[in-house]
């Protein structure tokens, strides 16, 4: 691969910075003390010598990138290492992303991930007897190109915060040694994607019906609610409420 046809991680948006306060506002009292439980249960979690992986998931607009940038905040703010990463930095190119179509349901939900570059160069680095070096980019979305990155040595007792999509499928859902399961109605998420530039606000519009439709598929197959460690109400930004925890 020749420099042109790939990119370093400068023109990224870092995942390092604690950036959540642009999609939910104030961090109100209630978030915080949210974001507080969260941190116990994942301390409760962890093991001397061992990264723990902590995986976020939940459909499009229910603010999983924000609350793993705020949960990476308070895990630090303790005196914790954390590796942020997000599956939407492992994409296929667009070739393989619409082979079924653009207008795709199932080539959303089958497609849109290279589940393989993430074990390698993410999850198994930082899983059991893993290396420790990692990456946390493969491609670059916006710009439809790889992505060049040099590996990273984690400590040996960090937590790895990761959001994303479709985190409890077969693929992925053995990788957790935690998760978070968001859950928001289309009614809202969508509408709120819309608001951050992506797409339509109403969820029956047609050009909504790759994702929303590729979700609900997701959703029927593969019951992260009812895999995930803890479920989340994001409905309200303000006031989300832990629906349970196990």
């Amino acid at each position: 691969m020749s420099t042109s046809d790939s990119i370093s991680t400068d023109g990224l948006e870092p995942l390092q910075h604690f950036t959540s306060n642009a999609v939910t506002g104030v961090l109100t009292p209630e978030r915080t003390t949210v974001l507080a439980q969260l941190a116990d249960l994942i301390a409760a979690r962890r093991r001397p010598k061992s990264v723990l992986r902590v995986g976020i998931d939940g459909v499009d607009g229910v603010g999983k990138s924000a609350l793993g940038d705020e949960l990476a905040g308070t895990l630090r703010a303790r005196g914790l290492s954390v590796v942020r990463a997000s599956v939407d930095r492992f994409h296929h190119p667009a070739s393989t992303r619409y082979q079924r179509g653009r207008g795709s349901s199932l080539g959303f939900y089958e497609d849109s991930y290279d589940y393989e570059s993430i074990w390698r160069e993410l999850l198994e680095p930082l899983g059991p007897n893993g290396s420790r070096r990692y990456r946390t980019a493969v491609y670059d979305v916006q710009r439809e190109r790889p992505v060049r990155q040099q590996p990273r040595l984690a400590t040996g007792d960090a937590v790895l915060v990761v959001d994303g999509i479709f985190l409890h499928r077969p693929e992925l859902r053995d990788a957790w040694d935690w998760s978070v399961f968001v859950r928001v109605p289309f009614a809202t998420s969508v509408p709120r994607g819309a608001s951050r530039g992506y797409g339509h606000p109403d969820p029956a519009h047609p050009s909504n019906q790759r994702y929303v439709e590729g979700q609900r598929l997701y959703l029927a197959a593969c019951d992260p609610e009812g895999k995930a460690d803890v479920v989340i109400d994001n409905t309200d930004l303000a006031r989300p409420i832990v629906v349970r925890t196990r």
